[in-house]
């Protein structure tokens, strides 16, 4: 029978590895980089009295590190449901191919018998 490899591996998850998973979620969502966004333009008025050399230490720093890494996670997690359930449709046609070829292979067991008795 035809495997559920998403359903495996979200069983096979140990604790520590499902709160690691929860911590990636909560960090990789779109509230998460408002609140970094937030938090990185608090700073931004410092930065900017600070002169050139502390905005650009600011951006790469503090804006691009907090905000654009969670909206790159984002971005990924999206791809991720995506790939799963692209895994979840083709597990679902394996289990009816798996279902059809048993079908199929019954109907052939049933015409060798006949041909079996016929040709006896």
């Amino acid at each position: 029978m035809a495997r559920n490899v998403n359903q495996e591996h979200k069983e096979s998850l140990s604790a520590q590895e499902k709160i690691a998973l929860s911590i990636t979620k909560g960090v990789g969502s779109m509230y998460c980089a408002y609140a970094f966004a937030i938090i990185a333009l608090i700073s931004l008025p410092d930065a900017i009295r600070s002169g050139r050399a502390a905005i650009i230490s600011w951006i790469a720093q503090t804006f691009l590190q907090l905000v654009l890494l969670s909206i790159i996670m984002v971005g990924q997690n999206v791809a991720s449901k995506h790939s799963e359930l692209r895994a979840d449709a083709d597990y679902e046609v394996n289990v009816k191919s798996e279902r059809e070829i048993g079908e199929i292979k019954s109907r052939l067991d049933a015409i060798q018998k006949l041909l079996a008795e016929k040709s006896a």
